[in-house]
């Protein structure tokens, strides 16, 4: 088991923050040598907000790294095609439907968590319009859960019929 640190010091944050940044979760990075249970850094950041900004700027910036992953991932033909040989000796060249379903698997995946990470930036904007019995017709547009999309309309409706 590798040995753990409860140190706080300035090379730990440093690997820690640059490893954020680089899209590393912060469980992996606490896995390695060296490095403090992910509880302890949890309570460095309740306890100290400088510290807990330079996290929040890490993993916003980690977050577009995963963005970036994707993008390669989608790219990435490497290993799609496989050659099969055949009872009678002929070799195909046949799609490795299981590499790409692997490859979609990691897309999704990823895309998933960023959307719940940060969906201002990565979730899916919902849209919803209302009308009322004059004609008037009220859009929202939010980024975030039907919950909040809720109370986005209500308070457009509440500050349209204040405005009369």
């Amino acid at each position: 088991m590798a040995e753990r640190s409860t140190l706080r010091t300035p090379e730990v944050e440093k690997r820690i923050i640059e490893g954020l940044c680089d899209g590393v979760p912060l469980r992996e990075l606490c896995r390695q040598e060296g490095m403090p249970n992910w509880r302890t850094v949890y309570e460095w950041i309740s306890a100290d907000e400088e510290f807990a900004a330079r996290i929040a700027h890490a993993r916003d910036l980690g977050f577009d790294a995963i963005a970036e992953e994707i993008l390669d991932i989608a790219d990435d033909g490497t290993n799609d095609w496989v050659e099969r040989k055949r009872k009678e000796g002929r070799v195909d060249i046949v799609l490795d439907n299981e590499h790409v379903q692997r490859s979609k698997l990691r897309i999704e995946t990823r895309l998933k968590l960023l959307a719940k990470w940060s969906p201002k930036k990565y979730g899916d904007k919902q849209q919803v319009e209302v009308g009322n019995k004059e004609g008037e017709t009220f859009h929202v547009e939010s980024n975030t859960d039907n919950a909040a999309l809720m109370v986005q309309l209500a308070e457009a409706l509440r500050d349209k019929a204040a405005s009369k």
